[in-house]
């Protein structure tokens, strides 16, 4: 029997179709900047997961951010992060995770291994998520909530310009820490 015909059989073997709600949801980050920390947001951002409850480990998902959607409430250091310097928007407009295996690793903690493409670099990235549960709004729709929180090295992106400072040291720390907040809607099956 296929694959096709099992699922149709038995509907509940069908891994569930979820996609972010970004209206409830929030990818923001945070970079040292001499002696404070810069914080932004970007405001563009979709993704899905197929989930399966009962094996989460066949569960998968694709999550893609705008890189032109990037906002630190400064208009000119907007356009700077937009540029060639950093996320380089016009050429790559696209960052994108894509996960190739999940592990559940307790009580709803999982390890998703995966790939992040960013500016034109595509490198393994293993996240640590945690789910927040599913729960239906008041119109009746599920919904499910995740987090993570991870730290990259934006050299490793090709983002590496800098300005040295007269004192010593640099303008701009290479370390960026993120944090992904999703609730996301089930949808139906195509």
């Amino acid at each position: 029997m296929s694959t096709a015909a099992q699922i149709r059989e038995n509907p509940a073997a069908a891994p569930e179709l979820y996609r972010v709600d970004p209206m409830h949801s929030e990818v923001s980050f945070q970079i040292r900047h001499l002696v404070t920390k810069v914080r932004g947001r970007f405001a563009e951002f979709q993704g899905e997961i197929r989930m399966d409850r009962e094996q989460p480990q066949r569960s998968n998902v694709r999550f893609t951010v705008e890189a032109a959607s990037i906002d630190t409430g400064v208009a000119d250091r907007d356009k700077h992060l937009r540029s060639a310097d950093f996320f380089d928007a016009e050429q790559y407009p696209e960052i994108v995770y894509e996960s190739r295996k999940v592990t559940p690793k307790g009580e709803d903690r999982y390890t998703v291994d995966g790939t992040l493409t960013l500016r034109g670099v595509t490198r393994e990235l293993p996240l640590d998520v945690e789910f927040l549960g599913f729960m239906k709004d008041p119109w009746g729709n599920e919904k499910a909530g995740f987090e993570t929180t991870l730290t990259l090295n934006r050299k490793d992106f090709g983002m590496v310009w800098n300005a040295a400072l007269d004192n010593g040291g640099l303008l701009l720390a290479d370390e960026v820490k993120i944090a992904v907040n999703l609730q996301f809607l089930k949808t139906q099956q195509s």
